[in-house]
């Protein structure tokens, strides 16, 4: 029999197993004349332990029957903790801790015990298992839940309203002691708010809170285990409650009289001003409607709108103003909460009202039309200076300044129409054409002829009527033609009309023949009165042998006031007609041409003839005229005798008669020297820019009268005078006598020589001019060139 003790005070740890364990100890007194042994099972109580306690120390002691302190009996511990929790005395089975326990951790152990003995190694008893229970003591502090805490309520709302619920955990058991019972209060935030102490609601414990005095609480609430007793623990949280808005305050204009002024040329629809009413509410509860006393006069000028996002009333312009009709406006405007809560204030209590003063500021303002527009009508056939109509404008100033009427020339190009300036009164100013221009769009300015000369126009309409001043005529040019063997009464040509007026009642043509002594034989019109008219044969004997045209005078007549009528001859052709009575040419047959060439292809061979002709003659002309350059006149030519330095290209001329007598220019020239077609020694540039820096680099060093420079000098000279490229060309001069005896000489380069000529040297004028064939001098090629 295993016997456990505890050694914590005030507990109660034995293996009483009723009956039978009472049994058991009687045994183990002295009744020992029972040499059999009951087997017996254990029941253990639990041991306990308390938390938290550093010192190790012993909490129990487990005793078996057998044991008679000769340490014979061996006792071991297993299960959750034993080695490292929890150790056993193998001798004297005391249990002892071995650490410091946490009930918040692990609150119980499940053990197994057991009685061996040691010389037989065989259990004395069966394992038993027992519990060791953690024992708890108030070290944990209470811990709210779901923090933060917000909340809202309506304002005003009733007391005992609840706000909200605050909820605290404490991690000590809540079997044992008061460690785990909590209790809740107010720290802050009374009187408005209380706390019930078992649950941690909270509710409103004060009337009528206002949001608009204050729109929020903070209400911190304590909690303290223990039952609120000394010595426990406890901790806070903070609630905030805010304040919902209810409609509880109505419209509040701040002024009783609002002032406001605008020009009285200010546009429909401008802003006059802004108001505003004072609503302590917010969001839905302050949003108003402002209006205007519909009974007043006033108020049809303008309107008031509510600003949607700053819920003000805008005051527009709603008609023009005029500052000599009306000069002030006054009208009572009114704001009106859209909702409204009748369990806090009435319905008067939600409107307010207030006075609106509108000035109207004069501005000059430019004359004003009686009429927006005009519109007027005159015959075409009025006479210059007929009355069309008057216009009239005011300055509705107060000085009502003199005003001046004008057309403005842009809107009347033809100058049709003048107006009086002092009166506005418009006539013809030239004679009017309705099928010209049937609308005249006229504007009319009138101008102030004193201050700041302030204008407005106005538009006239004038609308020419028409009066029958035009003849009709036929629709187009009819080229009517009548087919051989056409029978009476067929209808050869339909006939319409034209009139360029325009009858109210619509056009009406009539067409008849001229008058005649005698009856038309061959055609007659028959009028269809649908303003058409058809041209029909009398008689079936038409041939091109006996007749290929017919001239058939038309009258028309309209039916105008007077009727005005015209007459157009109509040519009708005797036509030998195709298959499907089609007269390709019109009728216009030529008996020459029978055989079938139609009259386009013999235009056509006309004018290519033509054509070849002019071409043929043109081409003779060119030939002729060239050979008539070719061979020229024969001219007398006659060649100088001149020295080798003298250049070729200078023209002689003689002075026969001597000095005193007349100068005559009718002798032989001299020809000139051809120019090449092709230079035979083409100096680059390159290299005469090069020569020409060799040598003024060389002319610094050297003197005129060095044999070097006076070479280079000749060289320049000849090439000069062999190059044909260079000036001075060949060229015509005439000179005239300038003296003899001249100190100073000749400044030519070229020898001057006196020729006399005799009596056979005259030559005899030859009525031809004598001219010198140029050869291709310029490089013209075979063309000539003469002077």
């Amino acid at each position: 029999m295993v016997t456990v003790f505890s050694m914590i005070p005030g507990g109660v740890l034995s293996d009483m197993r009723g009956t039978q364990g009472l049994e058991a100890q009687q045994l183990a007194q002295g009744s020992a004349h029972l040499h059999r042994r009951l087997k017996r099972g254990w029941i253990w109580k639990q041991l306990f332990v308390p938390e938290e306690d550093p010192t190790p120390r012993v909490i129990g002691q487990l005793k078996s029957d057998s044991d008679r302190g000769e340490f014979s009996i061996k006792y071991v511990l297993s299960g959750e903790g034993a080695g490292d929790v929890f150790e056993i005395d193998e001798y004297s089975g005391d249990i002892r801790t071995l650490k410091k326990l946490d009930r918040e951790e692990k609150a119980f152990y499940v053990l197994q015990a057991q009685a061996i003995n040691r010389w037989t190694n065989e259990p004395e008893e069966p394992q038993s298992e027992f519990i060791i229970k953690v024992q708890d003591i108030n070290d944990n502090v209470p811990q709210f839940q779901n923090e933060p805490y917000v909340s809202s309520i309506p304002e005003m709302c009733p007391t005992g309203t609840t706000v909200a619920q605050v909820t605290a955990t404490d991690a000590d058991d809540p079997m044992f002691g008061n460690n785990a019972k909590l209790i809740y209060s107010i720290l802050q935030g009374e009187p408005y708010f209380s706390v019930e102490p078992k649950t941690g609601i909270i509710v409103t414990s004060w009337p009528n809170m206002d949001r608009e005095a204050r729109e929020q609480y903070l209400v911190v609430v304590q909690v303290k285990d223990m039952l609120g007793l000394s010595g426990g623990y406890s901790s806070s949280t903070t609630v905030t409650v805010s304040l919902t808005d209810v409609n509880d305050n109505g419209p509040t204009f701040q002024h009783h009289l609002y002032a406001f002024a605008i020009p009285e040329n200010a546009a429909v629809g401008t802003t006059v001003g802004r108001i505003m009413a004072e609503d302590g509410d917010i969001g839905i509860n302050a949003k108003m409607t402002y209006s205007l006393e519909d009974d007043l006069e006033e108020s049809s000028t303008f309107i008031i709108e509510t600003d949607p996002v700053t819920q003000e009333g805008v005051i527009l312009l709603a008609k023009p103003l005029d500052f000599e009709t009306k000069r002030r406006f006054v009208m009572a405007a009114e704001a009106v909460n859209d909702h409204v809560d009748t369990r806090f204030l009435t319905l008067e209590e939600f409107r307010d009202r207030t006075t609106l003063k509108i000035v109207v500021e004069d501005v000059d303002e430019p004359p004003v039309f009686l009429e927006p527009t005009y519109e007027w009508k005159v015959p075409e056939n009025a006479a210059v200076g007929t009355v069309v109509g008057s216009v009239s404008a005011r300055d509705t100033d107060t000085v009502n300044n003199p005003i001046r009427y004008s057309i403005d020339k842009r809107s009347d190009t033809t100058k049709a129409f003048k107006i009086d300036p002092n009166n506005g009164t418009i006539t013809v100013s030239k004679a009017l054409d309705r099928e010209t221009s049937d609308w005249h769009n006229v504007t009319v300015e009138a101008r102030e002829t004193t201050q700041n000369h302030l204008s407005s126009s106005v538009v006239v309409f004038i609308k020419v009527l028409d009066i029958n001043d035009n003849v009709p005529r036929l629709a187009r040019d009819y080229q009517p033609y009548i087919c051989e063997g056409t029978q009476a009464g067929e209808l050869i040509q339909l006939l319409s009309a034209v009139d360029p007026d325009e009858p109210v009642e619509g056009h009406h043509f009539y067409f008849s023949m001229v008058p005649e002594k005698h009856i038309n034989p061959n055609f007659t019109i028959r009028d269809n009165q649908d303003n058409t008219a058809g041209i029909v044969a009398r008689r079936s004997t038409f041939t091109r042998k006996d007749r290929t045209q017919y001239l058939l005078p038309v009258v028309v007549t309209d039916s105008g006031s007077p009727a005005l009528s015209s007459t157009s001859t109509l040519t009708i052709n005797v036509c030998s007609c195709q298959p499907a009575d089609d007269c390709p040419t019109g009728g216009v047959k030529v008996l020459t041409l029978s055989m079938g060439v139609s009259l386009q292809t013999l235009l056509g061979l006309l004018v290519c003839l033509v054509t070849l002709t002019v071409l043929s003659i043109l081409m003779l002309i060119v030939r002729r005229h060239r050979r008539k350059q070719q061979e020229g006149p024969e001219v007398e030519v006659k060649e100088l005798e001149l020295p080798e330095t003298v250049s070729q290209k200078v023209l002689y001329y003689g002075e026969p008669g001597g000095l005193g007598a007349d100068l005559d220019f009718c002798q032989p020239v001299v020809p000139l020297r051809h120019h090449p077609r092709r230079r035979e020694r083409r100096l680059r540039r390159e290299d005469v820019r090069a020569s020409i820096r060799m040598s003024l680099r060389e002319s610094h060093l050297i003197g005129p009268e060095d044999e070097v420079f006076r070479q280079f000098i000749l060289d320049r000279l000849a090439e000069a005078d062999e190059d044909p490229y260079v000036p001075p060309f060949d060229c015509l001069r005439t000179y005239a006598y300038e003296g003899s005896g001249s100190p100073t000489g000749s400044l030519s380069s070229l020898e001057s020589f006196t020729l006399e000529p005799g009596p056979e040297q005259i030559p005899v004028c030859n009525p031809k001019p004598y001219v010198v064939r140029l050869t291709p001098w310029y490089g013209m090629g075979d063309e000539d060139t003469v002077f």
